[in-house]
């Protein structure tokens, strides 16, 4: 059965919307600091931190995008954007972004430890209100 975690760009998070390719931009600078890191301790560790390769859907359209890997540990993990209508303080409808990281049938208990690991990251980078695979939610944002 698949999961979803989402990242949700709430009002006060570092930016409204995003694009695929902000979020690639963001993996790229998440394996260049832990490419340092393993180089800190002398250890490959940009491998073991990132173990996928960022592929592009054949057809379809530019709102997503899935990590493959080759490695038997780890399968896929697909990223997704899309809007939603919710309705802010003042009780109108408004547009909120939000990135969606979804675990196929096919994903192994190490693609549900990286999902959370990445959906972490991404939601601290972002600012934004993380809610995990287990329902539970996670605020990254300032909060009045």
């Amino acid at each position: 059965m698949t999961e979803n975690a989402y990242i949700k760009l709430v009002p006060s998070s570092a930016q409204q919307t995003i694009t695929t390719d902000e979020i690639k931009s963001l993996f790229n600078y998440y394996k260049e600091i832990t490419s340092k890191t393993g180089t800190q301790v002398d250890w490959n560790y940009e491998y073991s931190a990132f173990p996928y390769e960022i592929k592009e859907p054949t057809t379809g359209t530019d709102n997503w995008f899935y990590l493959k890997s080759d490695n038997d540990r780890y399968n896929a993990i697909l990223m997704g954007i899309d809007n939603e209508s919710v309705v802010n303080n003042e009780n109108e409808q408004v547009k909120q972004t939000y990135i969606q990281i979804t675990l196929p049938d096919s994903a192994t208990h190490g693609d549900k430890g990286k999902a959370n690991e990445f959906s972490k990251f991404l939601a601290k980078k972002l600012k934004g209100e993380l809610h995990l695979f287990n329902g539970r939610i996670m605020y990254y944002y300032p909060r009045k």
